[in-house]
């Protein structure tokens, strides 16, 4: 099978043939029909993953088809059609697990960095771990789903996102974008931030009543004046700054959550935030369950991303495009 490969920190991807693996028990084979290219695919080949294991096959939002199954493995059967995650397989037994928060998991593995992912024909994945796509969705767009929807998706239930809530996105990107279109969705009232104008046009487009461009004032200031203040701020911005600017603009008893970041630590004035009760907190991808809700409420609401497909010859150079930010929209490799 054709594959790429990221071979080692700092290197660049390698096309390659592999053999096809089968599945060992409590596996299953599946033929890939298209996996996201992801700026967390980039994070690997930059080396920001000490865990990783080289060489491997980078790609963790995935769909495809069950073509085999390994031993004691009764579902997913031959022929479903699924989606995997960032979040390949966890221990199953501890506290976290049992409840269904595996993605909490302390011996957790991800799809891609340390298993190898969908940048390849086929890939083997954990029969528990895969999700069922609903019927009707489309496997190619829908592969961003498996990580940037499900983070926007899970984003916002974990900051208590509900009807009537005033929510602030910061970034416009493959999450912020599947963070409007949820929010408004849910019912929220939604307002972007952004560097500049230049994604307001999108913003308003998605359903955004307020734009706020940070060139031009201050986030928080912006924000306060709407009506008090954002009940929600999530960042999905690649920048802890741009997180940390919005804090005054949060109305009390509201939450800022961190879904991006950036290498600088998060620094906060502490009395404000005693004063007002807010909370801060940050919010991986999420659990199995949780992509099952996500791709529910997608299919529902009929939200999929703008998606380009690519073959998988052109990865490498769209990896160099989002390296040198040039890259616009989200590739997916198609298989299909």
């Amino acid at each position: 099978m054709r594959a790429a490969v990221a071979t080692g920190a700092n290197l660049p991807l390698a096309l390659d043939t592999l053999d096809v693996p089968q599945p060992a028990a409590g596996e299953v084979l599946v033929k890939v029909t298209a996996c996201g290219v992801c700026f967390s695919d980039l994070n690997l080949l930059r080396g920001h993953y000490p865990f990783a294991r080289f060489p491997v096959v980078p790609g963790h939002e995935i769909t495809g088809v069950v073509t085999a199954v390994g031993e004691g493995v009764t579902w997913p059967e031959v022929g479903t059609v699924v989606g995997a995650q960032f979040l390949y397989d966890s221990c199953r037994h501890c506290d976290y697990c049992v409840r269904g928060d595996r993605i909490l998991c302390p011996r957790k593995r991800i799809t891609g960095i340390v298993a190898d992912g969908g940048y390849a024909e086929y890939v083997l994945l954990k029969a528990d771990f895969v999700t069922p796509l609903p019927d009707g969705l489309d496997p190619v767009a829908a592969a961003p789903l498996m990580c940037a929807g499900l983070t926007a998706f899970n984003g916002l239930r974990q900051g208590g996102a509900k009807a009537g809530a005033r929510v602030a996105v910061v970034g416009l990107g493959g999450v912020g974008a599947l963070a409007v279109r949820y929010a408004v969705a849910m019912g929220a009232r939604v307002a972007v931030v952004g560097r500049s104008r230049r994604g307001e046009d999108q913003a308003k487009a998605l359903g955004a009543e307020l734009f706020v461009a940070t060139d031009e004032s201050d986030p928080a200031e912006a924000l306060k004046a709407w009506d008090g203040g954002a009940n929600l701020v999530l960042n999905a911005a690649p920048s802890t700054a741009a997180a940390a600017a919005t804090l005054g603009g949060i109305a009390p008893d509201g939450t800022l959550l961190l879904l991006g970041y950036g290498s600088e630590p998060l620094t906060l004035p502490t009395q404000p935030m005693i004063l007002n009760r807010l909370h801060v907190a940050a919010s991986p991808s999420g659990s199995p369950h949780d992509l099952r809700d996500t791709l529910a409420f997608s299919a529902a609401h009929g939200i999929l991303p703008e998606v380009t497909p690519i073959a998988l010859d052109e990865a490498p150079s769209v990896l160099d495009a989002m390296a040198d930010g040039s890259a616009r929209g989200r590739s997916v490799i198609s298989f299909a």
